[in-house]
């Protein structure tokens, strides 16, 4: 009886939870439409205009998720401040947040289309304006996915400090909205 008590908590409260969190990071069949294909050097140094569209993304992002950044947030913060979140933090958060991630990537392959940027380019700017940021490396699309296959994952976290000096002047004018919204970059956008 305990055994099957504790099959079906782990099933409302960890599989789940992170089953829907995945699942919402998917992109549903021809919601992609208007998204460009991947192009030329996606690993290229950031430019302007590079940035203004990331920023512009990013926005329209953190507007989805709606109330639920905050859990996000929190979670963010103790991760800055060099703690490891838990196990039972990081499905907390996959919980409260598994119901937005699809708005949050509906917005996000919205904000793409009218950008004109690829999701690959999107993703090589997230991770290059987060090294000029300083943020730790921790993605939370990641380990859900461990979680969903069964893996328990790393949850320690690394600084990667090897930010390119053109991209740290670029983000300057963003720099505080920027450092506010880089919670979404911990759910992979």
């Amino acid at each position: 009886m305990l055994l099957i008590v504790l099959l079906t908590a782990g099933y409302f409260l960890v599989y789940r939870p992170v089953a829907v969190f995945v699942d919402g990071l998917r992109a549903p069949p021809g919601q992609s439409a208007g998204v460009p294909a991947a192009s030329g050097n996606i690993r290229a140094v950031p430019s302007k205009a590079d940035i203004e569209k990331f920023v512009r993304i990013r926005r329209a992002e953190r507007q989805a998720l709606g109330s639920n950044f905050a859990s996000v947030q929190t979670i963010f913060q103790q991760v800055q401040n060099g703690q490891t979140p838990s196990f039972w933090q990081v499905t907390g958060v996959l919980r409260g947040v598994g119901s937005s991630v699809g708005a949050v990537r509906a917005a996000q392959t919205a904000g793409l289309a009218s950008e004109k940027l690829s999701r690959e380019r999107y993703n090589v700017l997230r991770d290059d304006v987060n090294r000029a940021l300083g943020l730790p490396d921790i993605d939370f699309g990641k380990i859900a996915t461990e979680l969903k296959n069964g893996k328990l994952p790393d949850l320690n976290t690394a600084v990667k400090l090897e930010a390119d000096p053109k991209t740290a002047a670029l983000i300057q004018p963003f720099k505080s909205e920027l450092t506010a919204t880089a919670a979404l970059g911990l759910l992979g956008f």
